[in-house]
């Protein structure tokens, strides 16, 4: 079968390695040289430990993927790091406590861990915590660099063609039309528009039950040590499905979070690139129109938590930068797919959960499709 797919981030790649696995040809075109939007504005962590009881099947079946791409393809930098999620306060030692108790903790590898054996597992947090839990099952890629090396991957079935700085304008009976007026005939389209949900998208599938979320992340210098695994803060149990329960509504109603992090909607996630730097984050924005600059004051928030459970001061901060990414609307949708018609599908909207789930979503988009 040919395939078009349109979008170059990591569910248009996903879906296109989903495709090379199952014996198929794929022409896979992006409007900018290469991607550009949340695929390389994230962690690139795999995260298992804060997903919903109903996603994580479907999450640890990515987690696998990861894992075996990972082998066969060095450059994405597959790490089966870890997390720890550091808590400082009663009431989050509560949810942690509740976690590592619950039906699912054996899944999700949890383990709640005293000051002392944190620091035996990550050394590098010599700072303020009254524990950590552990998940064994997270894990990190190198965002930046995954999807080129996925494509060189491809590249070398024979039935994998890039086109970069090709916008897709027009589909119709099986054909693609790029902004260079070439024609790419096709079996099966799929469009893969991460957080561009007007222009083609639109007119494809009208308005689709999906929403833009604007976060703010920044970058490190070296840190000079090992972060054997990434880390959160507390913070991070008020973002994510898999957290909820009893403790976790008393962590609500007791604690409020200090008035930055309340106003951003933050938490604390952080991750070691393979250079050494830190990977720091983030913010949740949900009101559009997002604003075309960022604010200092999540920064300074961020740096103050990272250095408390460091224990140290940060390196510099090298750069700093936003992204937007597509979430669906529905809370039971772990992605949005929209039939524009008999071959032709936009998939999108699967929030902060792209890279960790991709793979997975591009196999269930092959299963549905039966590709």
């Amino acid at each position: 079968m040919r395939l078009v797919i349109i979008g170059g981030g990591i569910l248009g790649t996903a879906h296109a390695l989903a495709a090379i696995g199952r014996g198929h040809t794929v022409v896979q075109l992006e409007r900018e040289t290469e991607a550009r939007g949340a695929t390389v504005r994230n962690f690139g962590l795999v995260w298992v430990s804060g997903r919903s009881t109903g996603e994580l099947e479907l999450t640890l079946r990515s987690r696998r993927l990861w894992e075996e791409i990972g082998g066969r393809v060095a450059g994405v930098g597959f790490r089966p790091a870890g997390s720890i999620t550091l808590v400082r306060t009663a009431a989050e030692l509560a949810v942690a406590e509740a976690a590592a108790a619950g039906p699912s903790a054996g899944e999700r590898g949890f383990e709640l861990l005293d000051p002392g054996r944190v620091r035996e597992i990550n050394p590098a947090l010599r700072g303020k915590f009254l524990a950590g839990l552990h998940c064994s099952t997270d894990a990190a890629v190198e965002s930046r660099q995954a999807m080129p090396a996925l494509r060189a991957h491809m590249e070398r079935t024979g039935r994998y063609t890039f086109h970069a700085g090709a916008e897709a304008r027009t589909i119709s009976g099986g054909v693609v039309v790029d902004d260079h007026s070439r024609r790419f005939e096709a079996d099966l389209v799929l469009v893969c528009p991460g957080a561009a949900h007007s222009g083609l998208t639109r007119e494809l599938v009208g308005d689709i039950p999906v929403r833009r979320v604007r976060l703010q992340m920044m970058q490190t210098a070296p840190l000079g040590e090992p972060l054997t695994t990434a880390i959160a803060d507390g913070d991070s149990f008020r973002y994510y499905p898999g957290f909820a329960g009893e403790a976790l509504e008393r962590l609500r109603l007791e604690e409020a979070q200090t008035f930055t992090a309340a106003q951003h909607r933050m938490q604390l996630l952080c991750v070691q690139r393979l250079h050494g730097g830190l990977t720091i984050g983030d913010t949740h924005e949900y009101d559009e129109p997002f604003g075309f600059d960022v604010d200092e004051a999540p920064y300074e928030h961020l740096t103050a938590v990272t250095e408390e459970l460091l224990g140290r001061r940060l390196p510099p901060i090298v750069r700093r930068w936003a992204g937007v990414y597509s979430q669906s609307t529905d809370p039971n949708a772990i992605v949005t797919r929209a039939q524009a018609a008999d071959d032709v599908w936009v998939v999108t909207g699967p929030g902060g959960r792209g890279m960790t789930l991709g793979p997975a979503i591009g196999e269930e988009t092959a299963d549905l499709l039966n590709l």
